[in-house]
């Protein structure tokens, strides 16, 4: 029982330091790095560091994608719920159809058509952020390997 909070308490120390790096970026380059999914990476990122769903590839692969399936449709002459459902079922497909399933990256086209964001968002928010998330994710997953001598299952 101990040994699942410790578990739990290094996940969230974790997912809050990412969160707050990318915040901190936002701030001082006054250019938004953080977006909501980013929060539901962390889940994967921190809790579940060995699962397939959270491996860079399909980090960064699933936001890149999703994110500019929601740039297309939004370009498409439909109501915005047509466009956010297209959207979202051509993203899942896409990450499924590619193996670059990232599940929280299944929110992007909804913060994109939502938003009314364009293409800049994927290199000034999509990229940066999620090899951000990344490199956050890896160095104190090594750091808590160096710490701890064991890497975290």
């Amino acid at each position: 029982m101990i040994m699942a909070w410790k578990e739990a308490g290094v996940a969230g120390i974790g997912a809050a330091l990412a969160i707050g790096v990318l915040g901190g970026l936002d701030l001082g380059l006054r250019q938004a790095i953080l977006m909501a999914p980013f929060g539901a990476s962390c889940v994967l990122l921190f809790s579940l560091p060995q699962s397939p769903l959270a491996q860079p590839r399909n980090l960064v692969g699933g936001h890149l994608l999703t994110a500019c399936v929601g740039l297309v449709v939004q370009a498409l002459p439909l109501p915005p719920e047509v466009q956010m459902a297209l959207a979202v079922g051509l993203g899942i497909g896409l990450m499924q159809g590619l193996g670059l399933i990232h599940p929280p990256a299944g929110a992007n086209p909804l913060l994109v058509l939502m938003t009314g964001q364009s293409w800049p968002f994927l290199w000034q928010t999509v990229l940066p952020g999620a090899l951000l998330l990344f490199m956050v994710h890896r160095l104190y997953h090594r750091g808590m390997v160096m710490l701890t001598g064991k890497a975290r299952q």
